[in-house]
């Protein structure tokens, strides 16, 4: 079921603060000369965040406001959308969701350099023990296009960036 509004695929990489979908992407991008669209600096280039949440000290995203500026850009394929929250995007924009996975300690380690502390650094952490963000991934999207990544070495790194290329070249031959 070939998708003729797209010659390449969209794709999303989606997981808690700290799992490495950021390296994941830019990586990614440099490998595929596909479009990285970072969703936090979409946001904030665009003013697409509302009032500050003093409990994790970070603003509130206009999700309907992102949306529409956004949708334009996706329409083409060849985009990377990097970002902790997936539900809200329009299932039609993504042919394959990477859920990026790190353990506990590995995250907690990197949350900590960020210096994420007290409940956000909590609340990450209980979000990947509870596969929370692969639920909801798994939740607004065909199953059989979430693939999950765990990402806690060097080594994965790299495996994780040559299996979404291979998985790119795949789906062009799949519907081209």
């Amino acid at each position: 079921m070939a998708n003729r509004t797209r010659n390449v695929p969209n794709i999303l990489i989606t997981g808690t603060p700290g799992v490495g979908k950021s390296t994941i992407s830019r990586l990614l991008a440099e490998k595929t000369k596909f479009t990285w669209r970072e969703v936090s600096k979409l946001a904030e280039e665009h003013n697409c965040l509302d009032e500050y949440d003093p409990e994790y000290q970070c603003p509130f995203l206009n999700e309907d406001k992102l949306l529409d500026i956004m949708e334009g850009m996706m329409a083409k394929g060849g985009n990377i959308v990097d970002y902790h929250g997936c539900d809200f995007f329009p299932e039609r924009w993504f042919d394959g969701v990477f859920v990026v996975r790190a353990n506990n300690t590995t995250l907690y380690d990197r949350l900590t350099a960020r210096g994420y502390t007290g409940k956000k650094l909590e609340d990450n952490i209980q979000c990947e023990i509870f596969e929370t963000l692969l639920e909801e991934a798994q939740s607004s999207y065909k199953p059989e296009i979430v693939t999950e990544l765990q990402n806690n070495t060097d080594e994965q790194l790299q495996t994780n960036v040559d299996t979404i290329v291979e998985w790119i070249e795949r789906w062009k031959e799949e519907n081209l």
